[in-house]
């Protein structure tokens, strides 16, 4: 079978931008897991930072320096997207991508807050400033495992469907028979009311606000107590049967270095979307 011929990259020289491609894409080797770790390092110290600074004492102190932690990252990040953009053979398809919207909402806000320095922009330069609390979405580069689970949860979208259906007509059918029970005197003001606190309760989280003070009231509600830990487990099982079912060899996390598509079998030798040799 003749091989679809592989375009040069207009960005850097072949072996240049295949060992690149290396690095950044492909986390089972040794230089990928190191730039991962690496990466994964600087993400986590650019949400301390961001947290940290939102506190107004600690940025009175260390205001300063974390704006000098915050323009390193904010380079570090513009290396990283730069080099993501090269390293591709179509750049545009990852500009693009989710990972690439991704990468780009973690690079900007930095530098459009230069952009807006009067003071009448303030607020929006402020506002602006606050996405880079997203950059921890950037974590989803490492979590190899996250297209199986989506699949699952894919596949067993109806049977959930069909599961919160039921639970629904159960807190309506619970609410109407507790404000019957209980009144407006103990809180349970009108049916939706009564519906908010039957739901409050089935997920076990009991706010306090709304309590049942008749004995039969107090028996329903430990019936709705106990139904709610049988209730929270169902979609868990839906979800992890799916799962089990679903489970498939072991997947890497190797892009193929002419058409990008990646999560390929360990022991695989051409890409299974263009049929192209992949790198050992």
């Amino acid at each position: 079978m003749q091989q679809p011929k592989i375009l040069k990259s207009g960005f850097l020289p072949e072996e240049t931008r295949k060992k690149l491609h290396t690095v950044i894409y492909e986390a089972d080797t040794r230089a990928g897991k190191l730039f991962d770790i690496i990466l994964l390092c600087v993400i986590l110290l650019s949400i301390v930072a961001v947290m940290l600074e939102s506190v107004a004492s600690i940025k009175i102190v260390y205001g300063r320096q974390l704006a000098w932690i915050e323009w390193i990252i904010t380079v570090l990040f513009t290396l990283e997207y730069i080099g993501r953009v090269i390293a591709v053979r179509e750049p545009l398809k990852y500009v693009f991508s989710f990972y690439g919207f991704v990468d780009l909402l973690a690079t900007i806000p930095k530098y459009v807050g230069l952009l807006f320095p009067g003071t009448g922009f303030l607020i929006a330069v402020r506002a602006v400033r606050l996405l880079r609390v997203f950059r921890i979405l950037k974590l989803t580069h490492f979590v190899g495992a996250g297209n199986q689970l989506i699949n699952a949860l894919r596949k067993s979208q109806v049977k959930i469907a069909v599961f919160l259906f039921s639970v629904l007509v159960l807190c309506i059918i619970m609410g109407t028979l507790m404000y019957m029970i209980e009144g407006p005197e103990s809180g349970f003001t009108s049916i939706p009311i009564s519906i908010y606190w039957t739901i409050v309760t089935l997920t076990t989280v009991g706010f306090g606000d709304i309590t049942p003070i008749t004995p039969l009231g107090q028996l329903v509600s430990v019936i709705i107590m106990i139904m709610g830990y049988g209730i929270i487990a169902v979609p868990t099982g839906l979800v992890t049967a799916q799962f089990m079912n679903d489970e498939k060899p072991h997947l890497n996390t190797q892009a193929c270095p002419n058409c990008g598509a990646n999560q390929h079998r360990d022991d695989a030798k051409f890409c299974y979307n263009c049929g192209a040799s992949l790198s050992k």
